[in-house]
Parts: structure tokens; C-alpha cells; sequence
């Protein structure tokens, strides 16, 4: 990706990353001679290329690509040097996944729910939408792979639907059994749609996804009276009119979609420039998620991922500076999802939405001091699995995916679980035996 015409410090060409480019992008089936025991689902990594350029080609038109679909990074000339510097002196996974096929708000939604969101009534009933916003992939005649519909919502418990019976079809040839987790007449969103309330708690004008009554990680915390905010950057100016207004992530911040989201925001609400002054007070609360805005987030063509590695550096060395504050604290570092870029890793199939490629994971702590490498299979329901065990607080749902067990390692092939589907709970990437002074149940 970097050379002679393309330093590190540049903005790339952005690619397509929805539901169902993302599946056929993947390439994956195990009714061929490309699936192995290192590779049991079958996925290939092999037509980013090829459906970027052709989803959406019409008859006769010529298929073309702005993204960057054949590259990488290179690390070992100078690429990626802060991230790079925390993998070397930390502990990095090299089996973390975004944890769904698509974008930013599908794969956002499970750092707070391991679950995802769906159509409904604003009091937790599934209703159907428009039929103008219902998702059909199917080709049109006469075309490479133009969708017939672009949309927004789909209903994978139809096997009639378009687009479904193959991924259906796909899943239930896996060499062991999964739920597709897709209930009766619910539909899910296949990509980025507004959640149901703007940062400042009143509704969101146009057609945002309806309020969810779902559990959240931020419910089970305040109902144990354990401190927790999300900060995001622009949060303070969202809806001002000011310059940088608008860089806000709405579709990033998952109890933005709940119902209770308005009584929320006094206690748990804030902008990153708060997070810093909680950091050198050493107010920090006991659970903290930190979202750059999208000048910072590193996402293809709209940022660069040199701003977001400022941005987690700055974080980093904050908490650093203040001793007592650091010797408690835990911070991981990584990305909603893979922003269009991908990776040849195993996937693990856990339900119908994914998960999906790999993407970047590293601890940073006392506690994950070494440069070690994990390979236990994780994704963003994970951080809940974390949250739930170390601070005793049980399950979201008997549906979300914080009910998988953890991974049991095979030692032939470490990086397909033994006993799929599994996903870990972080706790890998920690020596909590080690002596780094006191340590308790209660740390950040």
C-alpha cells in the first residue's frame, strides 16, 4: 500500500463494506476441495475485487474500483509504528474479528449488546418495514452482480427472501451446529442506519432504526451501581453548527439505539475531551468506551490511520502519567471494523451475521507486559464476555452471543476452536499472577 507514490501519511481509496458485498466477498462454502482442518469453514478471502467492482456495474458498463483491494501495510519498514510499538511491548491478538459482515453501526452494536438490532415498534416488537427499504442482492438480468435493491433491512428467518437461502444454505453445511439467531419476522439492518436518537437524546428526524428495549452492558453495569461512560469525539458539538460538527459517531455508540438513551446521558455521556480530564484527575470510571471522532477514526478516504494511532497514543500515555491510575487500568486498543480492508484469517461462523474478517486487537496494561501473541478467537462481544466476568455481572440475554463458551484450544490448530462456535473473553491477553503491585476485581 505505502511506497515510492503512496506514503504511510495519505489517504487511501475507500471499498465497499456492507452485509452482503462483505459475504460473497468472503467467499465461503465448505462443499469444496479448498476446505481443510486449518480452514474447516471455507472461506477464501478471494473476490474483494471482484464484487467491489461489480455489485453495483450496470449492463454494459465498465466495472471499477477506487478502493484499495490488493495491498498492505508494511509493518517492518514503518508502517503502523505506534501500533506496532505496542504489539512488540504488550500483548496483541492475531484471532480478532469484527463481529459481523458489514459496517461501522452492525459491527458497533455488539460492543454493547454481543447481539444485534432489528425493526421494531419503539416497545420491543419486530414490525415490518417499508417494503421499499427491504434489502434484494439478487443480480439483475443481464448484469455481472448489479443488486436489484440496495436497502437497509433484511429478514434472514425467510428462506424465500433474497440473499438468504444461500448464506442459510452455507451455514447449515458447517461441520458443527450454530443458531442463525435470526428470530421469526425480524428484520436486521444489512447497513449503516441512525439509531433512534441523536446525541442530545431527542429523536432522530427521517428513519432511524426504532428504540430497542434490549440489555445492554451499560444496564447490567448501572444496575450493580458500577461506574461506566462512553466518550466520543465530537460529542460535545454534535448539533451546534460549529466546525466540526457533524464528526460525531452516532452510528458507533450502541445504547444510542435504547429506549432509555435520553435518562442515560447526564451520568454516562461525554465527549473525549472529558476523558482527558478524567485521566489526569484520575476520575476515570470503572468502564469506559473512547470513539475518536471521524477526522481521527483512521477510516479509509475520510481519516488516516496515523491520526487514529495519535489519538490511542495520546490515550495511552495519559493514563501512563498518572501511576495509580495506570496500575489498575486496562486499555484495548482496536477498530469497529475493517473499514472496507480485509485479511486472509480463519472465520468463524457463530450466527448468521458473522463473524467476520480479522481486525487489529491489542491490550495495553501492567497486566499484558511481554510482546506476547494470543490466538484464542475473539470479536467485539468479547470486551462484554471481559466486562461481565470481571466484574461478576451475569448475561445480557439468553440470546446474545456473551453466552458462547470460551474457545478450547486445539494444539495442532490454535486458531479454530475446538469446540465451535466459541469466542473468548480476553482474559488471554492478561498475567494477572504477575507482580505489578495490588490488583483488584474492580480495575479499569
Amino acid at each position: 500500500m505505502t511506497g515510492p507514490t503512496m506514503p504511510y501519511d495519505a489517504y487511501t481509496g475507500d471499498t465497499i463494506h456492507q452485509f452482503f458485498q462483505m459475504y460473497q466477498q468472503m467467499d465461503c462454502a465448505i462443499d469444496n476441495e479448498h476446505v481443510t482442518r486449518r480452514n474447516p469453514t471455507g472461506c477464501l478471502h478471494d473476490l474483494q475485487s471482484a464484487i467491489t467492482t461489480t455489485y453495483s456495474t450496470p449492463p454494459g458498463g465498465t466495472p471499477h474500483d477506487t478502493g484499495q483491494t490488493m495491498a498492505f501495510f508494511n509493518m517492518q519498514k514503518g508502517d503502523v509504528p505506534y501500533l506496532k510499538f505496542l504489539a512488540d511491548n504488550y500483548t496483541m491478538s492475531d484471532n480478532y474479528h469484527q463481529p459481523v459482515m458489514g459496517g461501522t453501526g452492525p459491527d458497533s452494536v455488539p460492543l454493547g449488546f454481543a447481539d444485534q438490532v432489528f425493526f421494531g415498534d419503539g416497545k420491543g416488537n419486530a414490525v415490518t418495514p417499508p417494503s421499499s427499504s427491504i434489502y434484494n442482492p439478487d443480480p439483475q438480468a443481464n448484469t455481472l452482480n448489479l443488486y436489484t435493491h440496495r436497502a437497509q433491512w433484511f429478514n434472514c428467518s425467510d428462506p424465500t427472501a433474497p440473499g438468504i437461502a444461500a448464506i442459510q444454505s452455507y451455514l447449515n453445511k458447517l461441520p458443527y451446529p450454530i443458531q442463525t439467531k435470526c428470530d421469526p419476522g425480524h428484520y436486521y439492518n444489512a447497513v449503516n442506519i441512525n439509531p433512534a436518537w441523536t446525541p442530545q437524546g431527542t429523536p432522530t428526524p427521517g428513519t432511524p432504526i426504532p428504540p430497542v428495549t434490549m440489555t445492554s452492558i451499560g444496564d447490567l453495569l448501572s444496575a450493580k451501581n458500577i461506574p461506566w461512560k462512553y466518550y466520543g469525539g465530537g460529542y460535545n458539538v454534535s448539533g451546534t453548527h460549529a466546525p466540526l460538527d457533524g464528526t460525531y459517531c452516532n452510528i458507533c455508540n450502541p445504547f444510542e439505539y435504547q429506549i432509555n438513551y435520553p435518562s442515560m446521558r447526564a451520568d454516562h455521556m461525554r465527549d473525549v475531551t472529558d476523558l482527558f480530564t478524567d485521566l489526569k484527575n484520575g476520575t476515570l470510571p470503572a468502564v469506559s468506551y473512547v470513539k475518536p471522532d471521524g477526522v481521527l477514526d483512521g477510516h479509509p478516504a475520510s481519516s488516516k490511520f496515523g491520526l487514529f494511532e495519535a489519538f490511542a497514543k495520546n490515550i495511552i500515555e495519559l493514563t501512563q502519567a498518572n501511576k495509580e491510575l495506570w496500575q489498575s487500568t486496562a486499555i484495548f486498543v482496536t477498530v469497529d471494523e475493517g473499514g472496507g480492508y480485509y485479511d486472509s484469517g480463519f472465520i468463524q461462523p457463530v450466527d448468521f451475521f458473522g463473524t467476520g474478517p480479522r481486525i487489529p486487537m491489542i491490550a495495553v496494561s501492567p497486566f499484558s507486559r511481554g510482546g506476547h501473541i494470543t490466538h484464542v478467537y475473539g470479536e467485539h462481544s468479547s470486551f462484554v464476555k471481559f466486562v461481565e466476568r470481571n466484574w461478576y455481572l451475569g448475561k445480557l440475554t439468553q440470546r446474545s452471543r456473551d453466552n458462547l463458551p470460551n474457545p478450547r484450544m486445539d494444539d495442532d490448530n490454535s486458531y479454530v476452536p475446538a469446540n465451535m462456535p466459541a469466542i473468548g473473553d480476553l482474559f488471554d491477553m492478561f498475567d494477572f499472577d504477575r507482580d505489578h503491585g495490588d490488583h483488584d476485581r474492580n480495575s479499569r
